[in-house]
């Protein structure tokens, strides 16, 4: 699992630090799983006093759109370390869409794109 994840930091821009309305990837040796979701909130565990432990709730972006609430120390959740849930190793961390530069677009690719409109497909 290391292995891939270490590849992963190479390809993919992370963040540093994960918030709500960001999005993580999600990787999993078994079931072996790769996919993105959505936090959509953040709450601290109070429960328990040893560790700042957190309950994150998520929206897997996956056909049909899951919701599910993971608890997760601070380390896990900002992809510093790996840990198990039944016993299989996951990989947690939000994702830099900040970092991806969008293609140069010029206007005049602009307009030929405009002129040529729409095709009707049978």
């Amino acid at each position: 699992m290391k292995q891939i994840v270490d590849e992963l930091k190479k390809i993919v821009p992370f963040k540093d630090t994960t918030t709500i309305g960001d999005i993580v990837l999600i990787v999993a040796k078994e079931p072996k799983m790769l996919l993105y979701a959505h936090i959509d909130d953040i709450q601290r565990d109070s429960a328990r006093k040893d560790d700042e432990w957190w309950h994150i709730t998520l929206t897997m972006l996956a056909i049909p759109l899951q919701k599910m609430t993971w608890t997760l120390r601070t380390p896990q959740m900002e992809g510093k370390e790996l840990f198990s849930m039944g016993g299989e190793e996951r990989f947690f961390k939000a994702v830099d869409f900040g970092g991806v530069a969008a293609p140069e677009i010029s206007p005049e690719d602009v307009k030929k794109t405009v002129r040529k409109g729409l095709k009707r497909v049978k």
